[in-house]
C-alpha cells in the first residue's frame, strides 16, 4: 500500500515534465520533523510533495525526484500554515487617540496601510485568517487581491460590517456629536429582525463570507456595558437562519453571560472572548457543537496598555478593558477542561500590532492546553471552523501547500512560534529559511 501511494505522488510530479509545464512548480520539502495537524506524535524525515499550489503527498524518508526543487527544512520542525479565527486586518494601534482617527481616516487611508498589515500576517506564519469586522469594501478588496496575488497576504475569509443594535458595541455613532455623520458608520447597525436578514442578504451579495454579530456590549465601544446582552433572541435567530441558508457562518461577539448562552442556543458557530461564561454555557456549547475564540492575547495587550496608556482608549474602554480581562484565561482553561472545542483568535486589531499573532500561544498554554492542543486550535480546529477542513489546517494530500517552520521543537517551547523562519503559501515561498 505504501508503495503504492508513494507512486502515485511521484507520478503526479513526474507528469509535469512529461506535460512540460514548468518544472518549478514540483517542489519536495525535506521536513526533519513533521507536525502535521492531525495526528498527536509528530513524523520524522519525511518528504511533503508539492505539485503547484498543492500537496500530493506526504512521504517516509527523504525523496529526490527528478526535475523537482527539493527545500530542506531537515534540521526544522515543519508544521501547517497556522490560522487566526479572530482579526480585525484594516485596523492597528499607531498612538494616536481613536476618536481623532475615526473623524480623521477615510477607507482609502485604511485600504493602503491594511496591505502592510496583512503581509506581516502572512510573514509571522498565518496563512490563513477570519476577518472579523472592517469595512466591508476595504475588506473584500484586500481579499480579492491576495486571491489575484496583487499584494502579498493570507488567506481571507471576511465579514465585512459587524451587526449590531443602535446604540451596541458595533454602531460607531456612539459617544459622537449627533450632528456628526459618516455614510458607513451605519453599515452594521440592526434594529429588528427585517433589518437584520435585509442585511445578512446585502453582505452576502457584497461578497463577504461570513457575518459577524454584537449580542453583547464591548470593551473599546464607548458607554456601553459587556454584560449587557444587547440584541434580542429573535434578531439573533434572524441573523443566524438568514447566514446558514446563504452558506455562511455567524460568529457572535459576546462577553457577559446571557448573550453567550442565548447565541448559542440561536445556533451561532462561534463566541468570540466568552469572558463571563460559566457551567451552564460550557454544557451549551457541547450540545451545539458552538467553537469557543478566547482572544487572550487582546486581554493581556489591553489590560497592560490600560495601565500604562488609558488616553488611548476611547472613554470608558480602560476601565472595562482592566475589569473584563483578569478572568480571560481562567474561562479558557475551565472551558477546555468542560471539553468545549476551542479555536484560536487573537482579536489582533485597535490594541496590538499585526504579526505578533503567535504569542497567543503560550497564553492557551497557561490556560491549560498542552503544546499540541494549542497548535491543533490553529490548524485542525480553525480549519473545521472556516469550514475548510478540505483546503486548509493539516498537511495531507489535497491540501493547499501552506506550510511553515522553525527551528525549535514548539511541543518542547510553544514560544518558538513566534520565531517562525519559513514560510510557504499555495506551494511559493514567501519567507525562505535563512541561509546560516
Amino acid at each position: 500500500m505504501i508503495r503504492k501511494l508513494r507512486f502515485t505522488a511521484l507520478a503526479v510530479m513526474a507528469s509535469t515534465l512529461v506535460s512540460g509545464t514548468a518544472i518549478s512548480k514540483d517542489v519536495v520539502i525535506h521536513a526533519g520533523r513533521l507536525i502535521d495537524g492531525l495526528s498527536n506524535t509528530p513524523k520524522s524525515q519525511v518528504s511533503i510533495l508539492i505539485k503547484d499550489d498543492r500537496i500530493v503527498g506526504v512521504e517516509q524518508g527523504f525523496l529526490r525526484p527528478d526535475g523537482a526543487e527539493i527545500v530542506d527544512l531537515s534540521k526544522a520542525t515543519v508544521l501547517p500554515g497556522l490560522i487566526d479565527t479572530h482579526v480585525h486586518v484594516t485596523f492597528e494601534p499607531d498612538g494616536r487617540n481613536p476618536i481623532v482617527k475615526r473623524v480623521t481616516r477615510s477607507d482609502l487611508d485604511t485600504a493602503i496601510a491594511s496591505t502592510t498589515y496583512v503581509n506581516r500576517v502572512l510573514l509571522a506564519g498565518f496563512t490563513s485568517v477570519r476577518d472579523v469586522g472592517s469595512s466591508t469594501g476595504v475588506g473584500v478588496a484586500l481579499k480579492r487581491a491576495i486571491n489575484e496575488g496583487t499584494i502579498p497576504g493570507p488567506r481571507l475569509w471576511v465579514a465585512g460590517a459587524a451587526l449590531g443594535p443602535t446604540g451596541g458595541h458595533g454602531d460607531a455613532h456612539n459617544g459622537m456629536d449627533p450632528a456628526l455623520e459618516n455614510p458607513h458608520w451605519s453599515d452594521g447597525v440592526i434594529d429588528g429582525p427585517d433589518e437584520a436578514r435585509k442585511t445578512v442578504r446585502r453582505l452576502h451579495q457584497q461578497g463577504t463570507d461570513l457575518i459577524k454579530i454584537m449580542p453583547s456590549g464591548g470593551v473599546l465601544s464607548i458607554g456601553d456595558d459587556p454584560n449587557a446582552k444587547m440584541m434580542t433572541d429573535a434578531e439573533i435567530k434572524a441573523v443566524v437562519d438568514t447566514a446558514h441558508e446563504l452558506g455562511m457562518k455567524v460568529a457572535a461577539h459576546a462577553h457577559g453571560k446571557k448573550a453567550i448562552d442565548a447565541a448559542i442556543r440561536m445556533g451561532v458557530d462561534s463566541i468570540e472572548h466568552s469572558t463571563f461564561s460559566d457551567g451552564e454555557s460550557y454544557k451549551l456549547y457541547k450540545q451545539y457543537g458552538t467553537y469557543l475564540v478566547p482572544t487572550l492575547l487582546v486581554g493581556k495587550y489591553g489590560s497592560d496598555l490600560a495601565r500604562s496608556h488609558p488616553e488611548l482608549f476611547n472613554p470608558s474602554a480602560a476601565a472595562k478593558a482592566l475589569r473584563v480581562a483578569p478572568g480571560m484565561v481562567r474561562m479558557a482553561g475551565d472551558a477546555h477542561k468542560a471539553g468545549v472545542k476551542i479555536a484560536f483568535g487573537t482579536d489582533t486589531a485597535a490594541l496590538m500590532p499585526h504579526g505578533h499573532n503567535a504569542e497567543e500561544f503560550a497564553l492557551l498554554v497557561k490556560a491549560g492546553l498542552t503544546p499540541m492542543e494549542a497548535i491543533k486550535a490553529a490548524t485542525t480546529n480553525a480549519a473545521d471552523l472556516l469550514g475548510a477542513s478540505d483546503r486548509v489546517g493539516s498537511v495531507q494530500s489535497g491540501r493547499y501547500a501552506d506550510l511553515i517552520a522553525v527551528s525549535g521543537d514548539p511541543l518542547t517551547d510553544v514560544t518558538e512560534l513566534e520565531r517562525v523562519k519559513f514560510v510557504m503559501k499555495g506551494g511559493k515561498t514567501v519567507k525562505s529559511w535563512p541561509a546560516n
